[in-house]
Formats: C-alpha cells, sequence, structure tokens
C-alpha cells in the first residue's frame, strides 16, 4: 500500500513542506529606507529630520549588531519569526483573546440554499458539519489541495490547525494544543463538541470505521437540544474563556484543583476536532447586510462558544450561521478556503443530504458534567457581566457595496485589493481630516511555516491623491496621474511583503533579539514616529482582503480610537465590514463605511471622466 501511494501522481497536501525556502531576513539599509519612507506622511518637515538621525544612529549602531544578531538566529532556524510571532503577537497577551484577536464571519448560504428560517437549525447543522467533516478526512489523508501563489508553492501547515487545536491558557504565557495528525501519523481525536444552554455535550464522528451521516448528526443534536430544552441551564462555563488570560487561567486551575476529573473533560474539549455552538439567537440578515449575524458571530452568547477553540461552527435559531476562532493557530485564509469547500458541496447538493437516511445505533451524546462550586458560578457571572458590558460598546456594520466589483476593476486594469485599500485611505482623509495609518496583512506562506506581513497602505503616494480628490481645483488629469502612481506603489510593496522583503517583522526582530539579550529598548522604537505611524500596534486602522469568495470575516480594532475593516472582493460586489468603540467620539464605523462606498463611485468616475 506504502508503495502504491508513493506512485500516484497526485500531490499529498503535506509532501512540499521540507522542500520550501526558509523565511529570509532582508538586508538592514533597505527595512530603514522602507521605514523612513512610511512615517514621512505622519511627520513635519522637523521632525522627520529627527526620525531620519535616529534612524541612521541605529543603523551605524546597535541596528548593526542586532541585525548580526538576528541573522545568526536565522541560520539555525527555518522560520526565525515563528516563535517569537506567535508569542509576541498571540500567546503572550493578557487581555481577553476572545474579545480582541478572535476573528468570526457569517455564512453566506442566505444567499443561496438557505434563506433564514426558524425550525431549520439542527437540519441544516447536520448537512454543514458532515462536509466539514469530509474535508478533515480529506486533510487526514492528504488529499486537500496544495495552494499556489502563480507557480509557488505555499505552506500548508496552518491547515493542521484547523482541527482538534485549542489555546490553553497560562499565568503568563497561552500555550497551543494540537493533536491533529495524518493517517500516516497515527491516531486523530475524532469527536465533537457541542454547546447548548449553558451545557457541554460530546459525541463520536466515526462509529465503526464509518463516518457519522447527516441524518445520524441530526439525531445526536435533536437529543441534546431536546435535553436542554426541557432541563435546567447549565452554568455556562465555557463563558469562562471571555476573561482576561492569566484570570481565566488562575481558574481553569482551581477548576483542576477542586476536581481532577474537570481536567479530563477539559483536555476532552481542547482535543476535539470542533466545538459546534447551537445558538438560540435569529439574527436578520440579507445578503446586502450581513451585521447582526457577523456581530453575534463575533461577540454572541459566551457560554455557547469555546474562545480558545480554532474553530466553533455557530448555528442560530433561523438557520443561519457563522464560524469562530482563536486567531493565534492559522490566519482567516486558511479556514476561508475550508468554509468554500463546505459551501461548494451544500450548493452541488441544493443544501440537502441526498444519502441514505438509515442511521445506526450509535452511542447518545455523553454530557461534560463538570463539578462546580459557588466561587466558580459567581466567578461565570461576573465574566457575563463583563463581556456583555464590553461587547455594548462595538459598533460593527458588514454591508455590500452591489455597484460593481473585481469584474470592472479588472476591466479597468486595477488591483482589487488595491482599489479597496485607496478607496479607505480617501474615506478616512475625507471623515478625520488627516492621514490613517494603516495596517493590511500580506502573507508570506511561500516561505517555511510563513504567516504574515504587514503593508502599510497609507504611504506618501496615498496622500498626495487623497489631497487632490480634496482640492476643488486640481484637474482630473492630476488626480487619474496620482491615483495611477499610489495604485503603482502599493502594488509594489505589497509583491515586496509576499516575498519576505517588508520591514515590520524585521524591525519587530531586532526589537525582540535586544529585549533577549537585556539590551536597553534601541531609540528607534521609542520615538514618536514609530508609534504615529503605528508601530507597536498602533495602528488606526487594521484591515484585511478576506479573499475573492463569498466568505467574509472580521476582528475588532486594534486601538480604542480606530478601526477594523475587512473586505471581500467578488465578481459583482465588495463586501465590507467595519468596526468601532462606540465609547470613541471620533470613530463611526457606520459614517467610514458609507463615506468608503462613495469613494469606490468616485474613483470609477475618475477613470471614466479620464476617458472622455
Amino acid at each position: 500500500m506504502e508503495k502504491q501511494v508513493l506512485e500516484s501522481s497526485e500531490e499529498r497536501t503535506f509532501q512540499y513542506q521540507d522542500s520550501l525556502p526558509s523565511l529570509p531576513v532582508p538586508p538592514l539599509n533597505e527595512s530603514l529606507s522602507k521605514y523612513l519612507d512610511a512615517v514621512k506622511p505622519f511627520l513635519n518637515q522637523e521632525e522627520y529630520q529627527r526620525t531620519e538621525n535616529i534612524v541612521k544612529n541605529f543603523e551605524n549602531g546597535i541596528g548593526k549588531e542586532l541585525h548580526q544578531k538576528l541573522l545568526e538566529r536565522a541560520k539555525t532556524r527555518r522560520n526565525w519569526l515563528e516563535d517569537w510571532w506567535l508569542n509576541v503577537a498571540y500567546l503572550d497577551l493578557r487581555i481577553s483573546t476572545q474579545i480582541h484577536c478572535n476573528m468570526a464571519g457569517p455564512g453566506p448560504y442566505i444567499e443561496h440554499c438557505w434563506p433564514p428560517k426558524e425550525g431549520t437549525q439542527i437540519e441544516r447543522a447536520s448537512v454543514n458539519i458532515w462536509h466539514t467533516l469530509k474535508y478533515w478526512d480529506l486533510l487526514r489523508t492528504e488529499k486537500v489541495a496544495i495552494e499556489r501563489s502563480g507557480n509557488a508553492v505555499l505552506d500548508m501547515n496552518q491547515f493542521r490547525m484547523l482541527f482538534c487545536t485549542c489555546k490553553v491558557p497560562g499565568v503568563t504565557r497561552d500555550s497551543i494544543g494540537s493533536y491533529f495528525k495524518t493517517e500516516t501519523e497515527g491516531e486523530c481525536p475524532s469527536h465533537l463538541i457541542v454547546l447548548c444552554r449553558g451545557r457541554v455535550f460530546a459525541f463520536d464522528a466515526i462509529h465503526e470505521g464509518g463516518m457519522v451521516t447527516p441524518p445520524e448528526i441530526f439525531r445526536q443534536l435533536t437529543y441534546i437540544q431536546k435535553r436542554c430544552h426541557s432541563e435546567p441551564d447549565g452554568p455556562g462555563l465555557a463563558a469562562l474563556t471571555s476573561n482576561e488570560r492569566t484570570k481565566w487561567a488562575e481558574l481553569r486551575e482551581y477548576l483542576i484543583d477542586l476536581d481532577p476529573k474537570n481536567l479530563t473533560l477539559l483536555e476532552k474539549i481542547q482535543r476535539s476536532l470542533f466545538v459546534v455552538c447551537l445558538d438560540d439567537s435569529s439574527p436578520h440578515a440579507t445578503p446586502e447586510d450581513y451585521s447582526e449575524i457577523t456581530r453575534l458571530g463575533l461577540t454572541g452568547d459566551p457560554t455557547v462558544r469555546w474562545g480558545d477553540k480554532s474553530y466553533n461552527s455557530i448555528f442560530f435559531s433561523n438557520g443561519t450561521c457563522s464560524a469562530f476562532c482563536d486567531h493565534s493557530p492559522f490566519d482567516g485564509m486558511t479556514l476561508i478556503t475550508m468554509l468554500s469547500y463546505a459551501e461548494k458541496k451544500v450548493i452541488e447538493n441544493e443544501g440537502r443530504w441526498k444519502g441514505s437516511d438509515k442511521v445506526r445505533d450509535i452511542p447518545w451524546p455523553e454530557e461534560l458534567v463538570f463539578t462546580v462550586d459557588q466561587k466558580i458560578i459567581n466567578e461565570i457571572g461576573r465574566t457575563k457581566e463583563l463581556y456583555y458590558k464590553k461587547v455594548s460598546d462595538l459598533q460593527l456594520v458588514n454591508y455590500a457595496f452591489t455597484s460593481f466589483g473585481k469584474a470592472l476593476m479588472k476591466k479597468k486594469k486595477l488591483h482589487p485589493d488595491t482599489f479597496v485599500q485607496l478607496a479607505l485611505q480617501l474615506a478616512y482623509y475625507k471623515c478625520h481630516g488627516r492621514p490613517g495609518c494603516c495596517y493590511e496583512t500580506a502573507m508570506t506562506r511561500r516561505f517555511y511555516h510563513g504567516r504574515t506581513e504587514t503593508i502599510r497602505p497609507c504611504t506618501m503616494e496615498a496622500v498626495e491623491w487623497c489631497k487632490s480628490m480634496l482640492d476643488p481645483s486640481d484637474s482630473t488629469y492630476r488626480r487619474l496621474q496620482l491615483m495611477h502612481q499610489a495604485f503603482a506603489k502599493h502594488n509594489k510593496m505589497r509583491k515586496e511583503c509576499e516575498n519576505g522583503k517588508g520591514f515590520d517583522r524585521h524591525l519587530l526582530g531586532l526589537l525582540l533579539i535586544a529585549q533577549e539579550q537585556g539590551l536597553p529598548v534601541p531609540e528607534l522604537y521609542m520615538d514618536n514616529a514609530f508609534t504615529v505611524s503605528g508601530g507597536g500596534g498602533n495602528f488606526i486602522l487594521s484591515t484585511s482582503l478576506t479573499g475573492y469568495t463569498r466568505f467574509n470575516g472580521s476582528v475588532l480594532p486594534m486601538v480604542h480610537h480606530g478601526y477594523g475593516f475587512f473586505y471581500a472582493i467578488r465578481d459583482d460586489r465588495i463586501v465590507t465590514t467595519c468596526s468601532s468603540w462606540k465609547s470613541c467620539p471620533e470613530t463611526d464605523a457606520e459614517m467610514l463605511c458609507r463615506a468608503v462606498f462613495q469613494c469606490f463611485q468616485d474613483m470609477l468616475q475618475l477613470t471614466v471622466a479620464a476617458q472622455l
């Protein structure tokens, strides 16, 4: 059998992992000159001069030394950034990561097979879960297609984290437990967790060597739902995952001390394939307005989602659904690849199960009953109160701009992603009267275990163009010229970032080397220019393209006076999700989103006017 597999011409999902190139360390002078370029829009002449001197001193002094040490580190690792990034970006955070870092996105099924309809929750969940299980099976047998960018093979490691993966809170640093294994590697956990009305259940997805079918899943979920609807609610232990990390770590330790059986149950949740959440809300949703379903996906009932799990599949009472994920083990595109597979299969089968209705005599789901005391019950109450107070401050809109989409942009030879980013720059400038420092995700998966690099869309070129657009005396020709320059600059930056030639991760690496060596923080990082341009997690606009499918997602703003802005670009529309905090008087997600839509029109008008 082994021999046969090797001779087959089909590629295996993880077969090129060992031959991917290592993550490069860019030349120091290049990174520093890109950094200087990026801070320009936020400084006056005098401030810029000062920053330029600081950068020169860094380049000829401590920076050179740190760069050498980083090169040394890179010699012994295929990805010099990987462990650092996981810790600094995710595992060291002590805030509530469930609220501030998790990502969520609505299922687009309301646009085709599954319009909102009461009484369909369990039936649709069963079909959706089944297709997700089939994807797990494809991953186990390494039959998921390898992704490429042009001819370059992309790293597939993040796909291992979709299933059987969970973050575990620690007092000072969290850790990730991942129990997925391919068939070649050995046994892999195969049970699902179901959360419903504050209770926790588990059942196996494999029975006598075969996958459970939608009718069998339906039987299991119906059993759980009937019990939960006819008996008192459970304690809602899952809410504890929404605490600040150290608090949750201490409560988890307390739970384990209370009864060692609690540890077994917690581990059962950690090792599970994924978590199915049966949510009693019925969010309103239309193809043009997903706001409510997205908001509830991201910040809904904390007792029916396990914030640390890499994948929570939420099914609402009216048959709508959402994904909810811990961000630390993977980035959004990995999830979207899986969700798109399931959607494609649902559409092929018209949203129904067309196989046998036969239900085998499989064991009923077991309830995971935790031993809790009054302290834990009080803590759950306190946690829920804090959680609802925090999320009630969230303003989130998820609207579709339907006048045009990718098809028309391509026709105009304008890169769709750059088109949206520049519209956002213009909209922010219009609403706030100044440039907005912006973080856009670039994917570095052409390198071993590559994840992301930062594109900084607020360039001098973009700012010059924004000013021209807002200056009534400027000619259409000049505006168009400046727009093309801004496009060219952004496209060049994206390419560089994807090829490991960005500068943000490099600067982070140099800072971390200094910290590891116990050296003082170099002046470059203490300089005001570093912070006002977005460094150190201070980006006002936190943005990402969620691809060219029907799936879009969102994350909350990076800073209190900022926005989260996520967008999916389809042939005929652009679907955007914009979030802000109500308690910040100067930001308004609805206003920014409407302004962006207006800017889409203005940019199109510009290209039309130029042809007249």
